[in-house]
């Protein structure tokens, strides 16, 4: 059973996490919002919070909310995370109305494997074809592309969209397929269409809708997604990742999932949790995974 975390983001860092809030260093920005995953309580006093913090974000309904400045600092500003040298993705952060400033920064240990899996991919298919779905401001997009797939970027807000374009220009890339679109819908016509993917990157929320009204949610939704996805991965020579940030969902549920789905490749199947450990010792769960490679 897998349990993942970022190894080598330099730029981001969780210091602590307790009282359903968590406090992170996105590059020299401190930021304090809510995590309703952090049920226990904080490691430092509230006094070293705001002492350390830019910036808090305080909550106004279930879904959005305002920043308060702690200290002077812009509303948007720039970090990178490197897999070598040459292979550096860069990201516009901002403060947003619905708590998030860009990124899920969990999700590196997720970039990795599907930068690894592309390169080992390439020693067979000269140009792998991905798909990620629900892609949100594009950090496994830009893995895929840097590691030289042909990518197609899909999610349902445009104007997430335009803020991944924005990414894959700061990260010196070029060539993505921009998609917005209902992920379902486009899968199911994928199946019709008889077009296949070396890789396929899912995070789905646990509910939403799709840019003409379409709704989604996960659990009622989700094993009719990947009975889609499963007709439309090459059998061979590719790769699926699977997360899910739902409360209460359970990696067993990814695993079933993935064996129901993709029986023949149950022995290249894994699953298990994706975390962030803080600085001051705790450790947060942020999400299920399951990957097939």
């Amino acid at each position: 059973m897998l349990l993942l975390r970022p190894e080598k983001f330099n730029d981001y860092e969780l210091l602590d996490c307790g009282d359903f809030e968590k406090m992170e260093r996105f590059g020299k920005y401190i930021t304090i919002r809510p995590e309703p995953q952090a049920v226990w309580s904080r490691r430092l006093s509230v006094k070293d919070w705001e002492k350390q913090a830019h910036v808090r974000f305080v909550p106004k309904s279930s879904s959005a909310g305002t920043w308060k400045k702690l200290r002077e600092m812009p509303d948007q500003w720039r970090i990178q995370y490197a897999f070598n040298k040459s292979d550096v993705l860069g990201f516009r952060l901002g403060l947003t109305s619905f708590k998030h400033v860009g990124i899920f920064p969990e999700q590196a240990s997720n970039w990795e494997f599907i930068y690894d899996r592309i390169k080992e991919i390439r020693k067979t298919v000269e140009q792998p074809r991905v798909l990620n779905l629900f892609a949100y401001t594009g950090g496994a997009s830009l893995a895929a592309r840097a590691a030289g797939a042909d990518i197609t970027h899909l999610d349902s807000i445009k104007q997430v969209v335009t803020w991944a374009r924005e990414n894959m220009e700061l990260s010196h890339l070029d060539g993505i397929r921009w998609l917005v679109e209902d992920a379902m819908t486009f899968v199911k016509r994928e199946v019709k269409r008889g077009r296949k993917y070396h890789g396929i990157i899912l995070d789905p929320p646990a509910y939403g809708h799709g840019p003409n009204g379409e709704s989604w949610k996960l659990e009622d939704m989700i094993n009719e997604m990947m009975k889609a996805v499963s007709e439309i991965l090459e059998p061979e020579h590719s790769f699926l990742v699977l997360n899910t940030y739902s409360l209460g969902f359970s990696s067993l549920i990814i695993k079933n999932l993935l064996e129901e789905h993709f029986p023949e490749r149950t022995k290249k199947t894994e699953y298990g949790e994706i975390f962030l450990p803080a600085k001051s010792g705790v450790l947060l769960p942020l999400g299920v995974v399951g990957r097939i490679s």
